[in-house]
């Protein structure tokens, strides 16, 4: 897979922005589908977000590394350095550092001034129209809509969240789960979360245990796939007709989801690598065994 064309304007402008840059290859403990890209003075690793089986076309989103797993901060690394750009054009004390940082990329994407020109009521309604669809932003107009009372603009923002805009990513069901709860739909919050846990447990934006309430389970589910992920629950997958690819395929969804509920990324990071190999995606098993 090629690195995302202006990779390097990135990288200048999160090191602008005063965090250290980090060798792509510094994956131990960390979950091994990223490719680190930057720590910021509070510690946290902005990064790019490998899919194993990503859809055709789909870009390598930019994501922050968090305990749990992921947060997606932006579905491609132009969407991130526009953002960027717009942010440093209101707090115009850091612009200027910004703005050399990213060369001719940032110009394409965006003018000083821009923002105020377009006249619009707020940054983010000027991010959602002009810029792309950001997860922190959905999430906090949603939260508005609920502090001024109006429930119902909550809602319809809460649904367009999970309406397949961020393909892949639970956060949007466990977000609109929380809303639907909050305002008395207690089984359609149950539903939503029950959603969210069919997508990888470390897309959450939360922990696996906070979905899990959310969608009224207790450890079943967690029970369900260690026990498929035995050499008999293996078998059984086979038994009913399963493809042998997509049994590792699935072994390695289900060891990345029990990682993310142990923590413990570094002891499963060589079968999780294996398995892609079984199943014939070299370079993606090559890519997740790598670690300085």
């Amino acid at each position: 897979m090629d690195p995302p064309e202006h990779l390097n304007s990135l990288l200048d402008v999160l090191q602008a922005r005063g965090e250290k840059i980090v060798s792509p290859g510094a994956k131990r403990g960390l979950i091994p589908v990223v490719v680190p890209l930057s720590e910021s003075p509070a510690g946290n690793l902005t990064s790019l977000l490998r899919w194993p089986t990503a859809p055709t076309g789909m870009e390598m989103p930019v994501v922050e590394v968090r305990k749990h797993g992921l947060w997606l901060m932006a579905k491609n690394v132009n969407q991130y350095i526009h953002r960027i750009l717009v942010e440093a054009d209101i707090n115009a004390d850091i612009a200027d550092d910004l703005w050399s940082a990213v060369g001719e990329a940032g110009k394409n994407l965006y003018s000083k001034g821009d923002f105020k020109e377009s006249q619009l009521a707020d940054l983010d309604v000027y991010l959602l129209k002009k810029v792309g669809l950001f997860p922190d932003v959905i999430e906090r107009k949603t939260l508005r809509h609920l502090g001024k009372g109006d429930n119902v603009s909550a809602l319809i923002t809460g649904e367009f969240y999970s309406r397949d805009q961020f393909p892949g990513f639970g956060r949007p069901f466990v977000f609109n789960a929380e809303i639907l709860k909050r305002v008395g739909r207690t089984s359609e919050a149950k539903d939503a979360a029950r959603v969210a846990l069919k997508s990888p447990w470390w897309t959450l934006g939360c922990s696996y245990e906070e979905a899990a309430e959310l969608a009224g389970w207790e450890d079943e589910q967690i029970e369900f796939i260690r026990e498929k992920v035995t050499e008999e629950g293996k078998r059984e997958d086979l038994k009913k007709g399963k493809a042998p690819e997509q049994v590792v395929l699935d072994e390695a969804a289900f060891l990345m989801d029990l990682a993310t509920v142990d923590g413990n990324w570094d002891d499963v990071v060589d079968r999780i690598a294996e398995c892609y190999k079984e199943a014939g995606l070299h370079d993606i098993a090559k890519f997740i065994a790598y670690r300085e």
